[in-house]
């Protein structure tokens, strides 16, 4: 299928490196706003500025990499365009764009598949497998703080201009949380604080977000980027029950500069009342393996006309949670969010 991929940093360049090695897939053009350098691999593609030139080359599948802002606009013109899309979380900005996004694709009939990497994780699947083993209510603990500064630090000021923390990177543990316990969230809350004059006034580089589910159980997750960041309890996965708890136990490895760390496990361990046991995780998959795998299941959902209608609803959920913490954050107010259909 003809491929263009749109937005070359660290997760576009990765999707196209996948692409460029899978034998369903040809590239036909890669589209970035400004000069970008190419990983060797792929030599000679044509390259474009505008998503508009992309589109023209009427591609069958497109990948969509750029930021947060663009991505309902550009999701919408693929899939009117004739293409089915692969979309990098998050899916949009507001809740409304993405349910304009999921409908889009519901109407055309076209393929929708969100960047939520964790989901083709085998360790992320064993953890989320041993916690729903061990039956709610849940309490969950997470976070992912990124101590960044040089270039990672000015990735994160350029995300920050539209999209904050603990909604770029929420998403993904939020989405754990839900796939756990399969109730729906009834309540969120957050707080932020802005720890640099190097972003906007309105933006903060620190948040944490407080959710509550209908079957009554609860989690926070926080995020916080830049230099000021502390590495210390920097990367916690904990998830408590009646009858124990799962916790990523080693293999915490999730500096800002290590890319493989974000998703590394190492090890399991799962505690009950009657002792502990430890689950290693050797050989686990690197970023490229992953994204390697995302787009094996991106391919496969079209091939075989995967039904995606869950996978849809489940991305604006979590959205949809991570969003309604931004608003608490900027208003002061717990937000009530009844049933996410």
């Amino acid at each position: 299928m003809r491929v263009v991929v749109a937005g070359l940093g660290n997760m576009g360049r990765s999707h196209a490196l996948t692409y460029h090695a899978h034998p369903d897939a040809e590239i036909v053009g890669l589209v970035n706003r400004s000069d970008v350098a190419l990983p060797a691999e792929l030599p000679g593609y044509p390259l474009f500025k505008s998503f508009d030139e992309g589109l023209a080359l009427k591609p069958d599948l497109v990948c969509i990499a750029t930021y947060s802002e663009s991505h309902a606009d550009y999701a919408i013109a693929a899939m009117e365009a004739g293409a089915d899309v692969f979309i990098e979380k998050p899916l949009a900005t507001t809740v409304a764009d993405a349910v304009r996004v999921v409908e889009t694709a519901k109407r055309l009939n076209r393929k929708l598949v969100v960047g939520y990497i964790l989901r083709h994780h085998p360790s992320w699947q064993r953890l989320i497998a041993e916690a729903r083993d061990l039956g709610g209510p849940y309490v969950f603990r997470m976070n992912l703080n990124q101590q960044s500064d040089g270039p990672t630090w000015e990735t994160h000021k350029a995300l920050m201009r539209t999209t904050s923390p603990i909604v770029d990177c929420g998403v993904h543990y939020v989405d754990v949380m839900c796939q756990i316990t399969d109730a729906k969230p009834v309540r969120v809350s957050g707080m932020g604080l802005r720890l640099s004059d190097e972003i906007a006034p309105e933006m903060y580089n620190y948040g944490q977000l407080q959710v509550w589910f209908a079957d009554g159980s609860i989690g926070w997750y926080e995020a916080g980027w830049g230099p000021m960041m502390s590495e210390t309890a920097f990367f916690v996965k904990d998830v408590v029950s009646p009858n124990g708890a799962v916790s990523i136990s080693d293999g915490n490895k999730g500096a800002s500069d290590d890319v493989d760390g974000h998703t590394k496990v190492g090890g399991i361990l799962v505690h009950r009342a009657d002792g502990d046991k430890l689950i290693e995780m050797p050989d686990e998959p690197g970023h490229q393996d992953l994204c390697d795998a995302e787009q094996a299941f991106m391919i496969d959902a079209i091939l075989n006309d995967v039904d995606l209608t869950r996978h849809m609803s489940d991305a604006v959920q979590s959205l949809s949670i991570c969003l309604a913490a931004d608003e608490s954050i900027r208003t002061g107010r717990p937000v009530d969010l009844g049933v996410i259909q």
